[in-house]
């Protein structure tokens, strides 16, 4: 259905309109067959529609109003009275009639439209009353009076209906001819965009809508009360952003004295890096420019209402108007973080191996004799191997690397602190031994407490080959840690069995720290018990505060904090446990001395025997 306007505009789309839909008009030449039955009543039938019918192959209807009733009374709650109501003639509509009939022989006249088919038309006159509104609908549709449904032997050949001089006429007539598949004419057009035979451009928005172009016009006042429409610029529609309003500024003449143009916007448009956020209560072209959320972006476009989130592997520029790509990224060799690390790695490293170097030389001295040479020997070159590990940690991961950081780490020490065990232990069972032949002395003499170390690293590397073989680290990428990177980095895999090799190195630590304190009052040729004490003290001070650093970090910062603990536990022991011996053999050597050495065991002698 379309509401008709004005005579010229109105047969001009009556022919655009036939012409469009004439494969659909030849395939409804046939016939509809409706039902009627007579129904009388003289006074609820006044203003009963009239009709004008031309036969034809295909009946097209029409439904018009031409008059209305004006009743004088606002209610009627009675059967109105003849003197009480007046006709009224619509002028307007009986141009649409006519254009309407104009159209359909213009139709019959052109050989090239409908050929060897003639169009007829049946034109019906309803009341313009919304409560009278379907009577003239009914009435085509039952043929001859206002009921249909009922069989009265009349066929008929109306194929579709123009009706409505109004849309909200036309909702309602619609309604009613829908029961019956009655065709509309025309509820849109097959060409959204084409030119009328006045040669205008017609283009529908992508509704069927009339995407309409407007002249914008301006009153001119002249003296004697004259004034003159002007037109000033244009408003196109369906032409691209921007170019839509056209406007001559210099023509405009003000009422009011003003020289400038009004501003019509309430918001100016939001530039790219920003989204539309429409405000309460207002229009929707006032809105809130807000920047978009971190890794959002808008494009090339403005008035974006959403924005639109960069892929993992990218991120928004500063303008957030483009994602550009992310780097790849490690825990490197060369940036200042990774050569600090190198550094101090590789100077604990020769410092130990230094010290190694002057306990062998001076082998045969009291103070590197009495501490047993052998556990000295494996505690200093698995403190070696502590800080060498740590390389592991620094560097473009591998699968290799993954896996060799974890179980070096976790072996070697495990080493070191088995190590400083069985020294402790050693230095106890010295002094347990008062008489021969005890227990103790055999114990001693035997080398018992080093067995010591190849069964806690047993137990660890049973622990290290469970974790490898369940769930072993693994190659990871973080890609939210560090603005604008991917960092590579190794994964732990599973962390209940990262924590486990932890909490077995932690109970083997505590357990030294246990021995070595309770053996702390040593006389002092024997005075290692207390620099073990320190030393174990430090280690598990380093690991305890390792546990949440970690957890609270990420990314490559995360893995520094891992190598510094390694470093910083091994120096630790390191310090502790040989530096004062250093210092007597380089500093102070009348101290690393055979007299000395007795002179003090005969001083402590006494003491000794309240130790335990």
């Amino acid at each position: 259905m379309v509401p008709l306007g004005g005579e010229n505009d109105t047969q001009n789309n009556f022919q655009l309109v036939f012409f469009t839909f004439a494969p659909d008009l030849r395939c409804r030449i046939q016939e509809h067959p409706l039902l009627v039955c007579n129904f009388e009543n003289e006074h609820c039938l006044r203003g009963r529609s009239t009709s004008v019918y031309r036969d034809g192959d295909v009946v097209i209807g029409g439904l018009f109003s031409l008059f209305f009733y004006l009743y004088y009374a606002d209610i009627i709650t009675l059967q109105p009275l003849e003197e009480s109501v007046m006709a009224l003639h619509i002028p307007n509509s009986y141009q649409n009639v006519l254009a309407f009939i104009f159209a359909i022989e213009e139709i019959n006249k052109n050989p090239h439209l409908l050929p060897n088919i003639s169009l007829g038309y049946e034109i019906h006159n309803f009341i313009f009353s919304h409560w009278r509104m379907l009577e003239s609908s009914l009435t085509l549709l039952a043929g001859q009076k206002e009921i249909p449904n009922y069989s009265c032997g009349r066929e008929r050949k109306s194929v579709a209906v123009v009706s409505g001089t109004s849309w909200a006429v036309s909702a309602q007539i619609g309604t009613l001819l829908e029961l019956y598949k009655f065709p509309q004419l025309h509820p849109f057009l097959k060409n959204i965009q084409f030119n009328n035979p006045a040669g205008d451009q017609v283009t529908l928005d992508d509704r069927k809508k009339l995407d309409a172009e407007y002249d914008i016009l301006n009153f001119w006042n002249f003296p004697e009360g004259l004034r003159l429409k002007v037109k000033l610029g244009t408003f196109t529609p369906h032409v691209p952003r921007g170019q839509q309003f056209s406007l001559s500024d210099d023509m405009i003449e003000w009422a009011t004295g003003i020289t400038e143009t009004p501003c019509s916007v309430c918001t100016e448009s939001c530039h790219p890096g920003f989204r539309k956020s429409p405000q309460e209560g207002k229009p929707a072209c006032c809105f809130d420019c807000t920047p978009c959320p971190e890794n959002e972006i808008t494009n090339g476009t403005v008035d974006m209402e959403q924005c639109v989130k960069c892929p993992d592997d990218q991120y928004a520029n500063i303008q957030q108007n483009h994602c550009l790509q992310k780097s790849v990224t490690f825990l490197a060799h060369g940036e200042p973080m990774g050569k600090m690390l190198v550094g101090t790695a590789l100077s604990l490293t020769l410092l130990t191996a230094a010290v190694l170097g002057l306990f062998v030389k001076h082998r045969g001295t009291p103070i590197v004799k009495a501490n047993n040479l052998a556990l000295s020997y494996t505690l200093l070159i698995s403190l070696t191997c502590c800080f060498l590990c740590s390389l592991l940690f620094i560097g473009r991961p591998n699968t290799a690397t993954c896996i060799l950081q974890q179980t070096t780490f976790a072996v070697v020490f495990t080493v070191a602190v088995s190590t400083v065990l069985a020294k402790t232990i050693t230095v106890v069972l010295a002094f347990k031994v008062t008489a021969a032949g005890r227990k103790m002395r055999q114990l001693l003499v035997s080398g018992a407490p080093n067995f010591i170390i190849p069964i806690c690293s047993l137990i660890q590397l049973t622990l290290c080959g469970i974790w490898m073989g369940t769930n072993p680290p693994y190659i990871d990428t973080d890609a939210h840690s560090e603005h604008g990177h991917i960092i590579i980095m190794c994964n732990k895999g599973s962390l209940t069995a990262f924590y486990c090799v932890l909490g077995y190195l932690g109970s083997l630590a505590l357990l030294s720290f246990t021995v070595a304190f309770l053996a702390r009052n040593l006389p002092d040729i024997f005075n290692e018990a207390k620099f073990l004490t320190f030393s174990m003290l430090v280690f598990c001070s380093v690991w305890v505060t390792f546990l949440p650093v970690y957890h609270s970090t990420k990314g490559k910062v995360m893995v520094a904090m891992e190598v510094c603990s390694i470093l910083a536990s091994g120096a630790g022991l390191l310090a502790c446990i040989f530096a004062p011996k250093c210092y007597i053999i380089l500093l102070s050597p009348e101290r690393n001395s055979v007299y000395s050495f007795r002179h003090k065991t005969h001083f402590g002698s006494k003491s000794t025997e309240r130790i335990f």
